[in-house]
């Protein structure tokens, strides 16, 4: 009998980046000693992230201003990540789904495109720029991630709310010209628990899960560190 293949899911709120990184790291080494794969859906405080090779000069007006700037071990450039705006991280061994990080980027898109058409957002991809784009030069959702041992992580940003100011100062994902734009400027819902509701079964049904099992964050995270 082929054994069920369970999803733990956390919502935690409104977390750090760097803490929700530590937690990450937590969840990888879990999900590489046997655990379960796990899908986190958080927002963050203000921040801009720079992936492993970005190239600090697409900071802009934001290197040195208020907001943290953390360097990360994603991939990709530059981005801002902020309250109103739906963040993913799946921690998912590839193993036991398909070892091909291609197939992997392309299946999230997949999952934000199919979200987003429940709300009526028609929204493609763009071949050489990864992530989800509503006709030719607006970007609704990011993605960089970091795969270790197969395990995944880091994720997707899904922009939910109307003010998407955040990234007036910053050249986002290093893409000259590109225009930034969300699921309420598009005509849909300014609500980021009702969008994860919609991004989690359009996920759960793309990698083939059996059931989903709601977690607590933190107590994963210590169990997995103990």
């Amino acid at each position: 009998m082929k054994a069920m293949r369970v999803l733990e899911v956390a919502r935690p709120g409104r977390v750090d980046y760097e803490e929700a990184t530590r937690r990450q790291e937590a969840l990888v080494e879990g999900r590489g000693a046997g655990g379960a794969d796990v899908l986190v859906l958080l927002e963050h405080p203000p921040v801009y992230t720079l992936g492993r090779g970005a190239d600090p000069r697409f900071l802009g007006l934001a290197a040195g201003g208020p907001v943290p700037v953390v360097r990360t071990s994603r991939g990709g450039q530059v981005t801002y990540h902020g309250p109103g705006q739906l963040v993913g991280y799946p921690i998912v061994d590839l193993r036991a789904h398909r070892q091909d990080v291609r197939w992997y980027v392309r299946e999230l898109e997949q999952t934000l495109i199919d979200a987003l058409g429940v709300f009526g957002i028609g929204a493609a991809r763009r071949d050489g720029f990864p992530g989800v784009w509503v006709e030719e030069w607006r970007k609704i959702a990011s993605i960089g991630v970091g795969i270790r041992r197969w395990v995944t992580w880091h994720g997707f940003a899904l922009n939910v709310a109307r003010d998407v100011s955040g990234f007036d100062a910053i050249t986002p994902c290093g893409i000259d010209g590109v225009r930034m734009t969300s699921i309420a400027r598009e005509g849909g819902p300014d609500d980021v628990d009702a969008v994860a509701d919609v991004v989690l079964g359009v996920f759960t049904r793309r990698f083939g899960y059996d059931a989903v099992r709601p977690i607590e964050w933190q107590a994963t995270a210590v169990e997995a560190t103990a």
